[in-house]
């Protein structure tokens, strides 16, 4: 019998085992790619363009002759042209309400998407720099009813704060509970631009009032001249915000562009001004402002993706609230306070109406139901045409790159259209070649970290496994497994052959802090062709151990890069730590183990395999075997002893398709029972067919209070035949 080092270093009980039972008809056209939406290359530029009727629906039945594209006001030929029919998932099913005695059961565990398997991506964008105290509120209340009753099982998600870094609870997920978490800490940023309303209440003396032009303070200086600087000073600081939050989406846009198709964002804010309102009443471009809008609009158009905002302030009265002290104000004055306020409301709103209009999307504001502003971005998601020209010399002349500005008419005046309002004269390929043109290795290896998607050349595959020791606290400990014939080996001396790579390893907390990095070069190296094959069959697994002082949300972000070959691999994986010091029934992570069952190794007595847990591949006929540790279970008071019961079952895209008896735990020969080993088996039986499983290990403490008595733990892996 094989020995296997344990995970959590301890060695497990003999465990149980259990058997398991539209396209319309076009023109000659450039081929492109299927997954291809916005094109811009010599040959081909090809936009995206959704239409609608009077009452908001998508209008499907269009023709070319339908349309008129200009560039630069110059006619082009439309070659190119299709309507997209997006998949939209099913609605979902009502579930019957949960029975009594089902309010503390078991909850399902979340189902994993396939890339083929997602129907629509979203990003919902919190503007948390610019949004108010009273507007975060209602931002958190139509995001949790979002993920409530508008979120379907096929949609990939991300909940995305514009003042937080790469935090844990920022990344795309199908998975509820990561969403809830993300929704929990959004919360007032008091350093941002927003304010406790979304609008300044108006103050008592002449700092707040309208000061008449030759006014003067008792000492002789100039009341407007301290106005005016302190004007200056609030529009510098709205203005870096702004940035700050285009910054952000700009971001997102980016990580978004590796996605196939189209993409969506949707945008909550109080809204940002494309002017500053000069001394002499008079308005003048933001240009820092306005040169990022133009950077994120020419990324979002060459990604496919398209900008849905909303003004999250809602239908404002615009009048006077109780907030307001107007005491020592003038009719004049209130008047000219009121008349700023509704003005301060228009120009917020543009910003906002400008960066949908310029990527194709709606801008909804003036009403208090956001989520039905949310179910307009949905809907309007279900169609889109493509129409396509091929450009002109001009397009993309070098001595010009000037910024292509698209219009595209319909000779119907009874709908509606949108489209993308242009791009520079730069093709993709020439933006897609730059970066890896520019960017060191180094740069590179930082480049994968920090995409919110898994991606490279290199199989890299990561779990990352909660823990806790009764001296060193909580922990966690990450195994990550290098598919080891994607790396190069190369002849080195004394007849060896050796792999060179980097590795950068980096733990964010939830608001994107660093917790632990890791950042270092190395080398494999074997003397055996046996060996070699082992490696290149097998692959190998590489730790990393970081203690947590503080209970919550991280996330763990690998990037690997072979240094002969240059190919990078990239993971990240979410996990929440617990609060083991609050006494509730709590469960670690879980260790796995797969073998072929033969008469020698019938019962096991390890259990936790490296290699099995990180890569979690097994083949039918095989058995799993699992461990984890129960902490915190409860004693009786005469017998001083726990009573706990396990149970585990095995979901296939989010459908039971096994599970075992309840059983009791055995506590034989364990002495501490704040950390009680559990394990368990199954037969991957002949029945299960090729695809992605999750095993979910339920354990109920029967002494513990009623709401506290189940804990859970799932662990995903798939059957390859």
């Amino acid at each position: 019998m094989k020995k296997i080092a344990l995970i959590f270093c301890l060695i497990f009980t003999v465990s149980a085992f259990a058997q398991t039972p539209t396209t319309s008809p076009t023109p000659p056209q450039t081929v492109v790619d299927k997954d291809d939406v916005v094109v811009i290359t010599t040959n081909l530029i090809q936009i995206d363009v959704t239409v609608t009727d009077k009452k908001g629906n998508i209008v499907t039945d269009l023709k070319p002759e339908d349309f008129e594209i200009l560039e630069n006001n110059k006619k082009q030929d439309i070659t190119n042209f299709s309507f997209n029919e997006t998949t939209q998932p099913a609605a979902p099913k009502v579930e019957e309400k949960s029975k009594p005695n089902d309010k503390n059961a078991a909850p399902l565990p979340p189902v994993k998407l396939r890339p083929e398997q997602v129907k629509r991506t979203f990003a919902l964008v919190v503007d948390d720099l610019g949004l108010s105290f009273e507007s975060v509120y209602f931002v958190r209340q139509a995001l949790k009813k979002f993920v409530d009753t508008q979120m379907q099982p096929e949609d990939l998600v991300a909940i995305i704060r514009t003042g937080s870094g790469v935090g844990a609870l920022q990344q795309f997920t199908s998975d509820k509970r990561q969403l809830y978490l993300a929704i929990e800490r959004i919360k007032f940023n008091s350093i941002g631009r927003g304010g406790i309303s979304p609008f300044a209440p108006i103050q008592s003396g002449a700092a707040s009032g309208v000061i008449p032009a030759d006014s003067q303070s008792d000492n002789g200086s100039d009341d407007r001249g301290e106005l005016d600087s302190a004007a200056d000073f609030n529009q510098f600081r709205e203005s870096v915000f702004t940035v700050g939050t285009l910054g952000a989406v700009n971001y997102v846009i980016g990580g978004m562009s590796e996605l196939p198709g189209r993409k969506a964002i949707m945008l909550f804010s109080d809204g940002f001004t494309l002017f500053n309102n000069n001394v002499n009443g008079s308005r003048q471009t933001d240009d820092r402002v306005l040169q990022s809008l133009r950077r994120l609009t020419d990324a979002a158009n060459r990604a496919s993706v398209v900008v849905y905002t909303m003004d999250a302030r809602g239908l404002q009265t615009l009048g006077l609230t109780a907030a307001d002290d107007v005491s020592d104000k003038t009719s004049a004055q209130i008047e000219q306070s009121l008349s700023d306020r509704r003005q301060q409301n228009f120009d917020t709103q543009e910003g906002l109406i400008y960066l949908a209009r310029e990527t194709g999307g709606i801008s909804i504001r003036n009403s208090n139901d956001l989520n039905g502003g949310i179910k307009k971005m949905l809907n309007d998601q279900k169609g889109y045409y493509l129409l396509g020209y091929q450009p002109d010399d001009a397009t993309f002349d070098p001595k010009i790159r000037r910024y292509n500005k698209l219009v595209v008419k319909l000779k119907r005046p009874d709908l509606k259209i949108r489209y993308r309002s242009g791009f520079f004269g730069v093709t993709d390929d020439e933006t897609e070649k730059r970066p890896a043109t520019n960017a060191n290795p180094r740069q590179q290896l930082y480049a994968a970290l920090t995409s919110p998607f898994s991606s490279g050349d290199v199989d890299v595959r990561l779990i990352s496994l909660f823990g806790n020791d009764a001296k060193l606290g909580s922990y966690m400990r990450s195994v990550i497994h290098i598919k080891g014939g994607d790396l190069k080996f190369v002849d080195d001396k004394d007849g060896f052959q050796k792999a060179v790579f980097d590795v950068v390893a980096i733990t964010f907390g939830d608001n994107g802090a660093v917790i632990d990095e890791i950042n270092r070069t190395e080398t494999i190296r074997v003397s055996k062709i046996e060996a070699l094959k082992s490696i290149n069959d097998t692959g190998f697994t590489y730790f990393v151990n970081v203690p947590i002082k503080k209970p919550g949300a991280y996330q763990m972000r690998v990037a690997f890069r072979d240094t002969t070959t240059n190919r990078i691999g990239s993971a990240n994986q979410f996990i929440e730590v617990p609060n083991v010091k609050k006494n509730r029934l709590t469960l670690s992570g879980i260790a796995l183990d797969n073998y072929e069952i033969t008469a020698s190794n019938a019962e096991k007595n390890d259990v936790g395999s490296d290699t099995d847990t990180a890569r979690r591949i097994f083949k039918t006929g095989t058995a799993l075997q699992f461990g984890q540790i129960v902490y915190n279970a409860k004693l009786d008071a005469a017998t001083k002893q726990p009573y706990l019961q396990m149970q585990f079952k095995v979901f296939k895209e989010g459908k039971e398709i096994f599970a075992s008896k309840e059983s009791s735990v055995n506590i034989e020969g364990q002495t501490d029972l704040q950390r009680i080993v559990i394990t368990g088996g199954v037969t991957l039986g002949t029945s299960m067919t090729a695809g992605e499983y999750v095993l979910q290990i339920i354990v109920k403490d029967t002494l513990a209070k009623q709401k506290r008595q189940i804990a859970t733990q799932n662990i995903d892996f798939e059957i390859t035949n």
